[in-house]
């Protein structure tokens, strides 16, 4: 038996006059993610991909992983022709014992020499009679499905869950603050399943910090890129002297607050240069004291992009359960040296007041000191095919990314 997988979409399937520019987003980033496999082809048919060429289990872990796809079936590919079917259906039942199944036909080619009720009936006569299994058609232990097209028939008896969403790209760019703990990672998920490409902007604490944050950040935006198919870079800012700033400002126990103002400021601005159009960030209300509503307006104040927050009114136990889901739980977990409690006041203000602290930031050169962070950034870019580091390239990063090339 030949075997392929059948990728079938979600909501893309309602899109309506501009469906072509999802699909053809949906495709590319689907061969983007096979691409280091030799022999994969990719073919359209009728509203739903078919791949083959590579190992089955290899093929099935991939296309589970492309946002865009609702459902994920591993098929066998077989002539039209009912002969064909029917021997087909009996092998793909035989090892299955005391379970009841039904049969779910699609006829897509109109000319084809039998109606979708009489497959149903003619294969499921040939499997009751063969392998002696019984017919259950409202609550079936098995659902043998069938799509005959012109040229060709697939059956299959799995309907594995793909990751649903629409694919990465087709709804804009943005720039995720990306920390080593379970928010962000999963808020900058969600915003890719929603067809975000986003890149990523790690704020380290060095030189007071090791660089055990940034190894986490690496790890994570590696991770994440794997739902796109390679493409992501990592901006990573050296923070410590910036916050110490902060500090000497005299921003005490609104130290935190005001280096949240400086990392979307510094964001927004990398962002708009990047060709960005929003900031993601991991924030879930009165979650943390940094996190009240007076706190979070404060902070998006200071944002020159629009700040979404994914998260907003999702709770712990629910992030963790989604960053298990998708695989940045355990890197989460590692240990590292937070930059956020650096110079922070043991008291926590609530109820920011953005006068006090335009205050505390008019003490410093604010726009020289964000400048000097971008230009001091170092990329790390991502993917299947390639993996670089490129340490003061942020200028020319973010003309190619303005011309299209990123």
């Amino acid at each position: 038996m030949q075997w392929c997988v059948l990728l079938k979409y979600g909501e893309l399937a309602l899109k309506g006059r501009n469906r072509w520019r999802f699909e053809e987003t949906l495709l590319r980033n689907l061969t983007n993610t096979l691409a280091d496999l030799d022999g994969v082809r990719i073919r359209r048919r009728h509203g739903v991909l078919l791949v083959q060429g590579a190992p089955l289990p290899t093929l099935l872990e991939r296309a589970q992983l492309v946002l865009g796809v609702a459902l994920v079936n591993p098929a066998v590919l077989v002539k039209p022709d009912m002969a064909a079917i029917e021997k087909t259906a009996v092998e793909l039942l035989r090892d299955k014992r005391d379970v009841t199944f039904a049969v779910r036909p699609r006829r897509r080619w109109k000319g084809f020499e039998a109606r979708s009720q009489e497959i149903a009936i003619r294969v499921g006569d040939r499997i009751r009679t063969e392998l002696g299994l019984k017919v259950d058609l409202t609550h079936p232990d098995v659902e043998l499905g069938i799509e005959v097209d012109r040229y060709e028939a697939l059956l299959y008896t799995e309907k594995l869950p793909g990751q649903g969403g629409l694919p990465v790209g087709v709804n804009g760019r943005a720039i995720t603050l990306l920390s080593g703990g379970f928010d962000s990672p999963v808020a900058a998920y969600r915003a890719m399943r929603r067809g975000l490409s986003t890149d990523f902007i790690h704020f380290s604490g060095m030189p007071f910090t090791g660089p055990q944050s940034v190894y986490k950040a690496y790890a994570l935006a590696s991770q994440l890129d794997r739902f796109r198919g390679g493409g992501s870079r990592l901006w990573v800012i050296s923070f410590g002297n910036a916050q110490r700033s902060l500090a000497t400002a005299g921003a005490g126990k609104l130290q935190v607050l005001a280096q949240r103002r400086l990392m979307v400021r510094v964001a927004s601005r990398l962002g708009a240069r990047i060709g960005a159009q929003a900031v993601v960030t991991g924030d879930s209300l009165g979650q943390v004291s940094s996190q009240t509503l007076p706190n979070l307006v404060a902070v998006e104040a200071a944002a020159e992009l629009p700040v979404l927050r994914p998260l907003l009114g999702w709770d712990k136990t629910e992030i963790v359960a989604e960053a298990e889901r998708i695989g940045t739980a355990e890197i989460s977990k590692l240990p590292d040296e937070d930059c956020c409690t650096l110079f922070a006041s043991p008291l926590a203000e609530t109820r920011a007041d953005v006068a006090e602290l335009e205050k505390i930031e008019s003490r410093l050169e604010l726009d020289p000191l964000i400048d000097d962070l971008i230009a001091a950034a170092k990329l790390h870019e991502l993917g299947t095919q390639r993996d670089r580091t490129v340490s003061g390239a942020t200028s020319g990063a973010a003309s190619d990314t303005a011309s299209g090339a990123a």
